[in-house]
């Protein structure tokens, strides 16, 4: 999919990172979820390149990036070294202030690259996400019973590799068709493609490690923000589906205030994959965004 977009594979210590890029105009960063790819940007990526030059990134254990060995502090799938990561692809690109829109696992990286790179990242829009930390502090029965992958993905391995790798395509379906707009929401091109790359060796681990990361050195990272009273100063743009678990459970705005000094944003009439369920919604908002 998005074969108008030029592929870029680019190197960072030893990690390679699949991109691709099209457009002209001023730099957007585009980091996709779990468990899906870049693919997952196929309704939106293709119109905003009409008005900027649109960089996608798979993220190190997914799509067509590297999958990495698991270490014991959970470092090589941290948010911090991915957030590196995705500063070497947008630098590799020519860039080094740049504008970035991303959803679920990609928007938790994206707020992480914002806090420790914040001379690069110009504005950001997160999609259906609150802030990774005060999720964990606020977790209820409710969020538990919906995001139950979070917790299934933390347990030690290698019991959810395991059960990952013995279907990969049916974890996929299941995690995905389970949320409000069903498997209906995704063109079966971007399904294969989800499907195809979650079958990749290695892929099981990488996704594991990336939610124990989560799940502690994360946590950490986070904690040493709030304690030092850091807060992201960017203009920062929260949209969430107003059908999804991230709005019944938490209170988007407010938490995303305790950690941003410029918030804005709404619930989209959709469940958790905006970009696919609702992607002309998703372009009006960051074409406004991104434009002022």
């Amino acid at each position: 999919m998005l074969e108008t977009f030029t592929p870029l594979t680019v190197e960072r210590q030893g990690v390679q990172l699949h991109t691709r890029a099209a457009g002209a105009g001023t730099p957007v960063l585009l980091l996709h979820g779990h468990p899906q790819s870049m693919a997952m940007w196929h309704r939106v990526a293709p119109v905003l390149a009409q008005t900027h030059r649109v960089v996608l990134m798979d993220l190190r254990g997914y799509g067509d990036s590297s999958r990495l060995e698991a270490d014991a502090a959970h470092h090589n799938h941290s948010k911090r070294e991915m957030a590196l990561d995705a500063l070497a692809v947008m630098k590799a690109h020519g860039f080094e202030r740049f504008d970035v829109l991303a959803h679920d696992r990609g928007a938790r990286v994206a707020h992480r690259l914002a806090a420790d790179a914040p001379d690069a990242v110009k504005r950001l829009l997160l999609l259906d996400i609150a802030p990774t930390l005060a999720m964990y502090e606020n977790t209820s029965e409710a969020f538990a019973r919906a995001y139950w992958h979070w917790f299934f993905m933390i347990q030690p391995p290698p019991l959810p590799e395991a059960l990952i790798e013995s279907d990969p395509a049916r974890y996929v379906r299941g995690v995905m068709g389970a949320r409000y707009a069903g498997l209906a929401a995704f063109a079966p091109e971007a399904l294969a493609e989800y499907e195809r790359c979650a079958a990749l060796p290695g892929t099981a681990r990488s996704i594991a490690e990336d939610y124990r990361a989560s799940a502690s050195l994360d946590l950490e990272h986070d904690r040493a923000d709030v304690a030092a009273g850091r807060q992201l100063l960017q203009p920062l743009r929260v949209l969430w589906g107003q059908h999804g678990a991230v709005g019944r459970c938490f209170d988007v705005l407010a938490l995303w205030r305790e950690r941003a000094a410029q918030v804005t944003g709404c619930a989209l009439d959709c469940g958790h994959y905006l970009a696919e369920e609702a992607p002309e919604q998703v372009i009006a908002q960051a074409q406004e965004f991104f434009t002022h």
